[in-house]
């Protein structure tokens, strides 16, 4: 027989041992589960850059990396380019070159850098060295000069979508014309391109804006207010053809006023002025002897201006400069003025020669003083006039006809070159005046 109590406490020490048992195996469970969650699950981040870095394993990339084109499905890699022109440098005619400074930005998708922001604290994007990831290959055709950007860096976004902002400041080859100079309007090309990629199936260039929106930021950013002022700007788009293969071009031309006041007051006004006073000594009361002293000053005066055109002006070009025509005309309207000068004093001069001899001859015998004769053998011997001839029996009188006619004839000679003189200056100036208008 067995004992009551201890029955009864044989019935309550098992559901003890049983609970007890359960709890450690309950714990153990939790231990392990919680051990191989956390080896399996995703790290927990600490919010900062260096978690994406890491995430997007970076730091082991090798660099061959960065010269793969990113691209899937044989679609190309597009490129968006915009363009911010922020100062006009220099503009040199001799050499035929023009500096600029501008930003360009760079825009393009890279779907092998993508992270989801909501793992990473909302953080959506990151700044990285240009040399972390691959990046558009691109240079500039008209370059001859220049300096490198300094700001390599690049912004990725979490979608994968690098931003590239970089300024450029460079010397570019332009075909400068300056037939209408210093009234001119000149069109340099800037050719953004890559020919490492083709266009069709690898590398595309695109302009994220229109020319107006681009001009209207431009003019807001523009520094420099010296010679050349931005007038306008266009774009062009193609696909340049090199060993049957297409790469894509974007050019912006840009178009630039010269601003022609230092020109005027320094060049032009000078020479008009100079022409001014040449035509009034032509048309003054002096003396032709002194207008020809003068005239001479004023052209050594008007050369000392071109030396100094000589010195801003290309050494060849297709076509004259308008300015150089206005100047050689000038000049040449100068020479003509001294010429006529020249030969009104020599008309006059000869005028003057027979009618002294032919006065000596033509004087009176009867009007001549009658003095004593004792005074005669004193006095020496005097000049003997010989009589007067009548018209038709001798030289004096056809002499006295042509002086008679050439003694009005000189005024009248002098007026018609004058105004001659003075009307060919006016359809000189008149032409080029129209040239640099049209």
């Amino acid at each position: 027989m067995t004992c009551p109590g201890l029955v009864h406490k044989t019935h309550g020490t098992i559901p003890l041992l049983i609970w007890k048992q359960e709890m450690m195996q309950a714990v153990f469970v939790a231990i392990l589960t919680f051990t191989l969650g956390t080896a399996g699950a995703a790290p927990k981040y600490l919010c900062t850059y260096y978690d994406i870095v890491d995430y997007l394993n970076i730091s082991s990339h090798d660099k061959l990396h960065t010269y793969i084109l990113p691209k899937i499905n044989l679609k190309p890699v597009e490129v968006k380019v915009d363009f911010f022109l922020v100062a006009i440098l220099s503009v040199v005619e001799k050499l035929q070159t023009v500096s600029f400074y501008f930003v360009l930005n760079l825009e393009w998708q890279n779907p092998f850098a993508t992270w989801d922001p909501r793992d990473f604290c909302n953080i959506s994007e990151i700044v990285l060295p240009m040399d972390t990831y691959w990046s558009p290959p691109i240079f500039i055709l008209e370059r001859v000069n220049g300096q490198n950007p300094e700001l390599n860096y690049m912004v990725l976004m979490h979608n994968g979508s690098f931003n590239s902002t970089r300024p450029y400041q460079v010397t570019l080859t332009c075909s400068l014309v300056i037939f209408k100079f210093p009234f001119d309007t000149q069109m340099c090309n800037l050719s953004i391109a890559s020919f490492l990629y083709p266009a069709v199936t690898d590398f595309v260039m695109k302009t994220r804006r229109t020319p107006a929106e681009i001009m209207k930021d431009s003019k807001s950013l523009i520094l420099t207010d010296g010679e050349w002022q931005f007038t306008n700007l266009s774009i062009i788009e193609f696909t340049e053809m090199m060993d049957h293969k297409g790469f894509s071009v974007v050019t912006y031309v840009i178009s630039m006023e010269r601003r022609p006041t230092l020109y005027i007051l320094n060049l032009i006004l000078p020479t008009c002025a100079l022409y001014l006073l040449d035509m009034a000594v032509l048309f003054g009361p002096s003396s032709l002897e002194e207008k020809i002293n003068f005239q001479i000053a004023i052209i050594l005066g008007s050369s000392m201006l071109a030396v100094i055109l000589n010195n801003s002006l290309p050494t060849s070009s297709n076509k004259p400069p308008i300015i150089v025509v206005f100047f050689l005309g000038t000049f040449l309207l100068m020479i003509m003025a001294v010429l006529d000068t020249l030969f009104l004093l020599y008309q006059q001069r000869k005028s003057r020669r027979p009618g002294k001899v032919l006065r000596s001859f033509q004087q009176d015998p009867q009007e001549l003083p009658k003095r004593p004769p004792g005074k005669l053998a004193k006095e020496g011997p005097q000049l003997l006039h010989p009589p007067r001839k009548a018209p038709g029996q001798g030289q004096p009188a056809k002499h006295l006809w042509q002086l008679r006619e050439l003694e009005p004839f000189l005024p009248v000679l002098e007026k018609v070159l004058l105004f001659s003189h003075l009307f060919l200056s006016l359809f000189f100036f008149t032409v080029i005046s129209v040239k640099w208008s049209s």
